[in-house]
């Protein structure tokens, strides 16, 4: 059990969460004859603790990390135990044989009575709560889940995000608001190199030409040797592309979807004449050596050594954290570099990229006490309790500071934080939801997320596109659509974009390949993923 210095549970802690929250569940309607289940022949409460009256067992299957425990060592969980009367029998195998295991269980008349970080795609979060091996959840949700009607009415987006396109909830969400993933393009530059030539910082995209050709010409590192590479990413990687130059150079950002969304419309970039002005200015970088050329054929490993050499060679390049391109030596050698002024004025692209989960939690059809399963699901979604979903107990890895908000504790010698939540908490997929604010006011992130979070609100925020694809839930018709038309697709596109930067020829081309996308079904595509992001755009608004 987790204590705090005055011999009591730790402040904020299982019991204090759950007494306070689940109590908030007589807000509801549930009494004797609110459920259809089974849970009150076990002494089932609307509200208050224990959940239920007799002990009572769920089974719970899903994908736990690969060096957590048996979730039954963990002191979060006897705790929870102890709390609500309900003990689970878990059935959380390693990444490498759930999915195996999953389909077995799905195939078959054992299904457990609820998935805990299930790993459903949409397709068969649609398919399994169709066919009823998975139970629609707004009722419960309505009647049981005072913590997850609560975020839900605070985030109607998230709402959105979970509910399928026939209306139900099949799942719950996970969910952790730090909004990293919206600019995954941090732009740096050796700013060591820029001093030793007398150059400033650039703010303009003629200026970071010149520094580039610089760096490519006055043989920054001092070694009489022509070795720098001026500029090096990896083409079309989520984190490490050059999204944000097509934005420079042509006035419409790209990423890794090619997808972007302007005044409500859903534009494929790559079929854009801005995306291909662009394009060709980058020809005529790459044309003067500003382009490091491994750039379209190198992995990340390869990439996050070419800042390590022994003597310097990298002038610019595209990543979120410095330390793992350069190393702790260099790292005071580079900066961030500001949002470029361009054709468009200063643009920084939104990825697609969401902080959403919606496959966290769902309850089967062999369930006889779904009630009692969604009360006690829903306590993790309390703010402080899911916190502890994430990070791990209160008193062990989080501890409270002087203006009551949780921090990670400090770590024992020689124990890697990530590896240590691992072995105490639930992670990342286990249903749990920290907002935005609740960064601020419940949990600090970890000091390196802290960081990143810091560097996106100052250097790239302000200049961000306003709107973005959300996480749309397709149906399975839609996902069908979209699993015929769009990787053939998307594989012309990024085999084009790479051979016109590298050999030219986009503006000769530019007509018969955008006919060719219409004829490989384009058009169908976006049809597909507006009706989406309409849908969903009622559901958040």
């Amino acid at each position: 059990m987790m204590h705090s210095k005055n011999g009591g549970r730790a402040v904020g802690g299982v019991a204090v969460a759950l007494t306070l929250i689940l109590a908030l569940a007589a807000c509801g309607n549930g009494g004797d004859d609110a459920t259809a289940d089974e849970s009150d022949q076990f002494g089932f409460k609307a509200s208050g603790l224990p959940i239920v009256e007799k002990p009572l067992t769920l089974t719970i299957a899903g994908e736990k990390a690969s060096l957590a425990p048996d979730y039954n060592e963990m002191s979060l969980v006897q705790a929870w135990q102890d709390d609500t009367n309900i003990t689970i029998d878990w059935q959380m195998l390693a990444p490498e044989v759930y999915s195996e295991k999953r389909n077995l269980l799905l195939a078959s008349n054992d299904l457990p009575d609820a998935f805990l970080n299930s790993k459903f795609t949409d397709a068969e979060l649609v398919r399994y709560g169709t066919n009823g091996t998975l139970i629609p959840l707004e009722d419960l949700i309505a009647e049981y889940a005072p913590n997850l009607t609560a975020i839900f009415d605070a985030n109607p987006a998230l709402k959105a995000a979970v509910t399928a396109s026939d209306g139900h909830v099949y799942a719950l969400p996970n969910a952790e608001e730090l909004g990293l993933a919206a600019v995954p393009f941090f732009w740096s530059i050796n700013k060591s190199w820029l001093d030793a030539l007398g150059l400033p910082i650039p703010t303009t995209v003629e200026e970071y030409h010149d520094a580039l050709v610089a760096f490519k010409t006055q043989d920054p590192n001092g070694n009489g040797k022509a070795d720098e590479v001026p500029l090096s990413f990896i083409n079309n990687w989520w984190c490490a592309d050059i999204g944000d130059l097509f934005a420079a150079l042509g006035g419409i950002a790209d990423n890794a979807d090619h997808r972007i969304v302007r005044d409500g419309e859903v534009i494929y970039s790559a079929a854009d004449d801005r995306y291909r002005d662009a394009i060709k200015t980058l020809h005529e970088w790459y044309e003067e050596g500003l382009i490091d050329a491994e750039s379209f054929t190198q992995d990340d490993k390869a990439y996050l050594a070419k800042g390590k050499t022994d003597a310097p060679v990298l002038g610019s390049y595209v990543w979120w954290e410095t330390e793992e391109v350069v190393g702790t030596d260099r790292a005071d050698d580079y900066v961030l570099l500001p949002v470029l002024e361009g054709v468009a004025g200063r643009l920084v692209g939104h990825s697609n990229l969401t902080d959403y989960g919606r496959s966290a939690f769902a309850i089967t059809s062999a369930n006889k006490y779904p009630s009692a399963t969604m009360r006690w699901v829903d306590a993790l979604y309390e703010p402080q309790m899911s916190a502890q979903v994430s990070y791990g107990p209160i008193g062990e890895t989080l501890v409270e500071n002087s203006d009551g908000v949780l921090e990670q504790a400090p770590l024992p010698d020689g124990v890697n934080a990530g590896e240590l939540r691992q072995e105490v908490a639930l992670g990342a997929g286990a249903p749990h939801v920290i907002t935005r604010d609740g960064f601020k006011t419940v949990v600090l992130p970890e000091p390196r997320a802290l960081k990143r979070a810091e560097d996106l609100e100052e250097n790239y925020l302000p200049y961000v596109e306003p709107q973005f694809y959300p996480s749309v839930f397709f149906d399975v018709d839609e996902l069908e659509r979209i699993g015929r038309i769009e990787p053939d697709i998307k594989a012309l596109v990024e085999q084009k974009r790479a051979e016109w930067i590298v050999s030219g020829g986009v503006e000769d081309e530019w007509s018969a390949y955008v006919e060719q996308l219409e004829n490989m079904g384009l058009e169908d595509l976006m049809e597909v993923y507006q009706d989406g992001y309409d849908r969903y755009q009622k559901i958040a608004d």
